[in-house]
């Protein structure tokens, strides 16, 4: 009777019968051959075997699985006492509630990988308290909540690219661009020949937000938005 695959044995196996697939720096699996959207942790749980990292493989950056539960390790460090084993710190976040997590971790211990990717999604339309969005290669549709869209509401226009977090194939997370360019709908009047940056007052752009503009922004013009701040970055020439 033959002994099972090491972890190491089972990851190899996996990148040589599906050498397209490739694990990021970031922890996530992308496919390079075309618009097929199965990570190789897919691949894996049809086989019967689960991607780990080991205690040399940690790093900030990475996504492991904890109790189910996908998380982004924050914080690494590497402690070796006089005596004993080697210590792993570790601080991680959780990708779905936010909460930190604090574990120590032993040299040769593992953790799951967490099946985490990445996609690239277009904003269609909103029902209610749900906001959907279609992945731009499969043509798939995604439904997040008002709590999982939470700020990036205020950017949302029809057709606009996102970036959306999967966890086992279920969204997550949304990211819209860094910058956006919305058109003012309700302000108030700004004095002719107005030109101060340091006066500012509360715009509503077409999305429904509301935010902070240079006084001399008038209804209807085009304003570009830093959406990762929710500030005022400039008007945009018509």
């Amino acid at each position: 009777m033959g002994t099972s695959p090491t972890t190491t044995q089972r990851t190899t196996l996996l990148y040589r019968t599906y050498g397209a697939y490739e694990r990021s720096e970031t922890g996530m699996y992308r496919n390079h051959s075309g618009p097929h959207r199965s990570t190789i942790l897919d691949i894996g749980k049809e086989q019967g075997l689960v991607a780990t990292y080991k205690t040399s493989e940690f790093r900030k950056g990475i996504k492991v699985q904890i109790d189910g539960h996908p998380y982004l390790m924050t914080e690494m460090n590497f402690v070796k006492p006089g005596k004993g084993n080697a210590l792993y710190k570790c601080k991680m976040k959780n990708l779905i509630s936010g909460a930190t997590l604090a574990r120590t971790y032993k040299g040769g211990d593992e953790l799951e990988a967490a099946d985490v990717s990445e996609i690239e999604v277009q904003y269609l339309y909103r029902q209610g308290e749900t906001f959907v969005f279609m992945d731009s290669q499969t043509f798939d549709q995604y439904e997040l909540t008002e709590a999982q869209v939470d700020d990036a509401w205020k950017y949302l226009k029809d057709g606009m690219p996102c970036s959306m977090v999967l966890f086992d194939n279920r969204p997550i997370t949304l990211s819209p661009p860094n910058h956006v360019e919305l058109a003012v709908i309700e302000c108030a009047a700004s004095a002719k020949g107005d030109t101060a940056t340091n006066v500012t007052k509360i715009v509503k752009l077409e999305t429904g937000a509301e935010i902070s503009a240079p006084a001399f922004v008038n209804q209807g013009d085009i304003i570009k938005v830093d959406t990762r701040t929710g500030e005022y970055s400039e008007r945009v020439k018509k």
